[in-house]
């Protein structure tokens, strides 16, 4: 229970020791930990994003069968396609994290996009209503790419207004804060797999437009969930008075290379730095140690004046960059699920029941299920057990659980190319191979160990990476953090865009068939598969090295 005492005016106020530094209430006072916050607060924001999810993965999941039908595609283009939009769609995050770390703040950042990607959505479903041609093409696509810029303010800001709601200096709430991210991915998954049961079977058998229409309604619910939990939240003032921290940071940057002819003896906080730090911390990468020392004549200037703290941030930053750079390999691997995994689905055979037949996107619901039934497990079960082991809260450090991920990613695009190889061995013995439209006589249960292998490995991955590069950055670039996780995603749907149009011109010259031919029993989709294990292989290596040597900031 909040703790009081009484005002001249009468009028209750929270005892200090019962408020949460440098965070504020709906009403600008300082928020009080009883009255604010924790996880009554971030229900309401995982239920804004199980929405949120809703909607993005009712447009992502099936946009390569829309792709081919309803704009006639090809299974190369359509493939390249939707990897450029996701990688478009994750990268864009980094622009909204910037806006909403330095301007915004994170709640008004999530109001102003949700208002943009509600009508984009609307838009979305206008265009699915109208018949082929020009037209439809280009307002399919302006559509597309407006819930991108949408999702680019909502993602970030949300997550890590999320993380807002946890005090990270307050024992019980830094455990718990570490909880919300297992709740949150399962709160995303919660929404995906309504997305790919509901949104999926609509588009394909009923209609594109009612499907599309569906997820502009769930982007409402989103923004109004949100909003109704306003009075609860704790808010982080940006200070008008303070420059931006990534203004700060450059400022770090340009500072040592500046100074970068001075000798480290004539930095003038050298012994005090080195005594604040660790001597490791205080090693890596200590060029910037010279962003301390200021120009003779330049002392007045305030704008000289780097201080440790904006040091230690600059190296915080600078750490990430090989990690970021070796999770991008499972996030090519992750590019295969909503395409080529989906592709080989729509030549299987899915009927479930008899005259009912599962849609091939709606196999990704696999995925889903895995994470919704492997959070909890995780979270209750695993993390005590290991913990009681290794005497860590988490049970295995965040770079452990992120590569035990990565490894497993390698393990399902493996077990990806065996059950294509298996496929296109049965086209062959059916003669099939130039029938691109029947039915290959293999079941659709073939492909479930790849997505629940793929399921098992986003909640080591993707939860890992969003708790690390959440908290790994300097606390008032949180935003900024959780966009770095996303543009791993992004970056990885470009590269796999990237090969696949490079691979596909390569293979179909000399008049063979591609590796990804529109007749998919001539295509050979598992030679992908295979150069993918292979590119995860090494960079897992290079994971192993570099989180080796990794020094964790202090939360």
């Amino acid at each position: 229970m909040a703790a009081f005492r009484r005002s001249g005016c009468d009028t209750e106020t929270p005892l200090l020791d019962d408020t949460v530094e440098d965070v504020v209430d709906y009403e600008g006072r300082p928020a009080v930990r009883s009255r604010s916050g924790g996880w009554r607060s971030a229900a309401f924001i995982i239920g804004a994003e199980v929405f949120e999810r809703f909607a993005c993965y009712g447009v992502r999941s099936n946009l390569i069968n829309f792709l081919t039908g309803q704009l006639g595609q090809s299974t190369a283009a359509a493939a390249a396609n939707v990897n450029l939009w996701s990688g478009t769609a994750w990268l864009l995050p980094m622009l909204g994290a910037f806006v909403a770390d330095s301007f915004l703040g994170r709640y008004r950042s999530i109001i102003f996009a949700s208002l943009v990607y509600i009508p984009a959505l609307g838009l979305l479903a206008l265009s699915a209503l109208l018949s082929p041609g020009g037209f439809k093409s280009v307002l399919f696509f302006s559509s597309l790419y407006l819930i991108g810029v949408g999702q680019g303010g909502h993602k970030p800001s949300l997550q890590a207004f999320g993380a807002d709601q946890f005090d990270g200096k307050d024992p019980e709430e830094s455990k718990a804060k570490s909880s919300f991210f297992n709740w949150w991915y399962f709160g995303i998954c919660t929404g995906i797999l309504l997305a790919y049961l509901i949104v999926c079977y609509i588009q394909e058998d009923i209609s594109w437009a009612l499907g599309y229409g569906i997820l502009f309604v769930g982007m409402v619910i989103s923004l109004v969930v949100f909003w109704i939990g306003a009075r609860t939240y704790r808010y982080t003032n940006i200070k008008q008075d303070e420059s931006s921290p990534f203004a700060r940071i450059g400022r770090v940057f340009i500072a040592a290379f500046r100074n970068r002819r001075f000798s480290p003896s004539a930095i003038p906080t050298e012994e005090e730095s080195h005594k604040a730090l660790p001597p490791q911390s205080y090693e890596q990468f200590k060029f910037l140690n010279k962003a301390l020392i200021v120009p003779v004549g330049l002392e007045e200037d305030e704008k000289m004046h780097c201080t440790i703290d904006e040091v230690q941030d600059a190296r915080c930053l600078l750490r990430l960059v090989p990690i970021w750079g070796t999770c991008v390999v499972f996030a090519i691997v992750f590019a295969q699920s909503s395409t080529f995994f989906t592709k080989q689905g729509a030549t299987m055979n899915r009927e479930l029941i008899s005259g009912f037949e599962i849609p091939a996107a709606s196999l990704q619901s696999f995925n889903s299920i895995a994470i919704v039934l492997f959070v909890p497990v995780y979270d209750r079960i695993l993390v005590p057990i290991v913990s009681s082991f290794t005497r860590k809260p988490s049970g295995i450090t965040i770079l452990q659980r992120i590569g035990t991920g990565i490894l497993l990613s390698i393990l399902t695009i493996v077990v990806a190319a065996f059950v294509e190889t298996k496929r296109l061995k049965t086209a062959q013995e059916y003669g099939l191979v130039d029938m691109p439209n029947a039915t290959v006589p293999m079941s659709m249960w073939w492909l479930v160990p790849q997505y629940i292998l793929l399921g098992i490995a986003d909640v080591f991955t993707m939860v890992g990476m969003q708790e690390f590069f959440s908290e790994q950055v300097p606390t008032e670039m949180r935003s900024m953090g959780v966009s770095l996780y996303l543009s791993v995603l992004g970056v990885g749907s470009l590269l796999s865009s990237f090969l696949i149009s490079a691979i596909d011109k390569i293979t179909s010259g000399f008049g063979q068939d591609s590796w990804f031919s529109t007749n998919l029993n001539r295509a050979h989709i598992d030679y992908f598969y295979w150069l993918l294990a292979g590119i995860c292989a090494v960079g897992f290596v290079a994971y192993l090295y570099f989180s080796r040597s990794y020094i964790y900031k202090k939360v």
